[in-house]
């Protein structure tokens, strides 16, 4: 049964920026925030900056186009995607394959929603002022115990369905259109003021002076891997469904490119707002939930005008979480309308309600963190080793060229479909292994 008579009718994206904006919404998310400014400084600089360039075009030219490949041409989201690719080979079951980085889509929405919702507090106490007039650690503990950020976390899950109620042409896309240049030019006026910080310098060299010893550690390639890989939210699941939504004149390596490159972008923005403030007042850079929520709030609280630049950075931070946090509830409204045949409205309002209801147990920051590390290290590499596989392995290679070289000027050659059967494959299959290993590299 082919999957573009069987899967929903969702609507498409109005035009390629629409798209790429939506795409780079799902991509540039806390990892660009917390974890990519302090690994570009901690793995040699300008070197690790190198080595991370080379994986986000592979992984971006490869992988992504790919995934977006993938869904536009079965128009579905990876259980659909999975069992067509299957069924080319004559064989069954590919729906069970799809339903891995759905569950892992669906698991890091939970998390997600509630990581989320510290940012929109964080925000609202910087607006009052609350968060200014508490030390940063007890303001982090008051709402992340048991139970204790459940107003603003279901906020989060319902400005999300809300906005996936608009449909994808009125809601992701707008929105995303709206929420992306917002973030870009925020973070922008964030690491212009930071700039002019006594001590800032410091935080610069930190970033951007390469340590070539560097580049003889294996850690500098892992991390840089890692970083690339999953910054670029490349799931088996969320990218497909974007893809499926995806009009047949597009050019996708070009529009999985240039994601790849505004991602990039808004992570070195990141890097150049926050770490150089770190630097600035001798905090220490370290990365992860600590550094957002309790180090860079320190910081706000000692520069003149720090409330009003904390107000710029939680709106952007917030940005960035919601239209991932988008992508995540439409790979599974999408699944729940085709697979169990309910409205788009219906099927939106249960996602969110199974997003926020087993997320409401796990508030208490050690509960989340634990969760989020089995899906991020186990579930989530999983998919996406499983779609590599599915795409240029599984799927008939005629069928996945065809679709990567509709819209196309210049058809890919032999070379591209080499790289992604026997490196990308590969490395995708490595960034699981090496995540087990190291415990979590992305």
């Amino acid at each position: 049964m082919d999957n573009q008579h069987t899967a929903v009718k969702n609507g498409t994206f109005g035009s390629r920026i629409g798209f790429i904006l939506a795409s780079v919404g799902s991509a540039v998310g806390m990892g660009n925030i917390w974890m990519f400014p302090y690994r570009l400084g901690q793995y040699g600089g300008a070197a690790f900056l190198l080595v991370y360039f080379g994986f986000v075009f592979l992984f971006g030219m490869v992988g992504l186009s790919g995934e977006f490949a993938f869904g536009r041409l079965t128009g579905t989201g990876p259980i659909g995607s999975y069992d067509y690719a299957m069924k080319t080979r004559g064989k069954k079951g590919g729906a069970y394959f799809g339903a891995i980085p759905l569950i892992g889509s669906f698991g890091i929405a939970i998390g997600y929603a509630i990581i989320v919702g510290w940012v929109l507090k964080y925000l609202l106490g910087s607006l009052s002022g609350a968060m200014m007039r508490t030390d940063t650690r007890e303001y982090f503990s008051s709402i992340t115990g048991k139970f204790g950020s459940v107003p603003w976390h279901f906020l989060v899950v319902a400005i999300t369905v809300a906005v996936l109620a608009g449909g994808v042409l009125k809601g992701i896309e707008k929105v995303n259109a709206i929420m992306m240049p917002s973030f870009f030019i925020l973070f922008a006026i964030i690491a212009v003021r930071v700039f002019f910080l006594p001590g800032a310098l410091a935080g610069y060299e930190y970033l951007l002076v390469p340590r070539w010893e560097y580049l003889l550690k294996p850690e500098t390639w892992v991390m840089a891997m890692g970083q690339a890989f999953f910054s670029l939210s490349i799931t088996g699941s969320g990218m497909v469904i974007y893809g499926s939504y995806l009009d047949k004149k597009e050019d996708i390596p070009k529009a999985a490119i240039t994601t790849s490159l505004l991602d990039t972008i808004a992570a070195l923005l990141a890097g150049f707002a926050i770490i150089p403030a770190v630097f600035a007042f001798q905090m220490d850079p370290a990365s992860g939930p600590p550094l957002m929520f309790i180090t860079i709030p320190k910081v706000f609280s000692m520069i003149p005008a720090g409330r009003w630049v904390a107000v710029l950075f939680f709106l952007s931070v917030l940005f960035a979480g919601v239209t991932s946090l988008v992508n995540m509830l439409e790979v599974c409204s999408e699944a729940v309308q085709t697979h169990l045949h309910l409205s788009r409205k219906k099927a939106i309002f249960l996602v969110g309600a199974a997003v926020f209801i087993p997320g409401l147990f796990i508030e208490y920051e050690p509960y989340m963190g634990f969760f989020m590390d089995l899906i991020t290290i186990y579930v989530v590499p999983f998919g996406a080793v499983l779609c590599s596989i599915m795409i240029y392995w599984v799927l008939k290679d005629g069928k996945i060229m065809e679709e990567l070289n509709k819209g196309r000027e210049k058809p890919l050659g032999p070379a591209y479909l080499f790289t992604a059967k026997f490196v990308y494959v590969f490395l995708a299959a490595l960034v699981f292994g090496l995540s087990i290993l190291y415990k979590g590299i992305g």
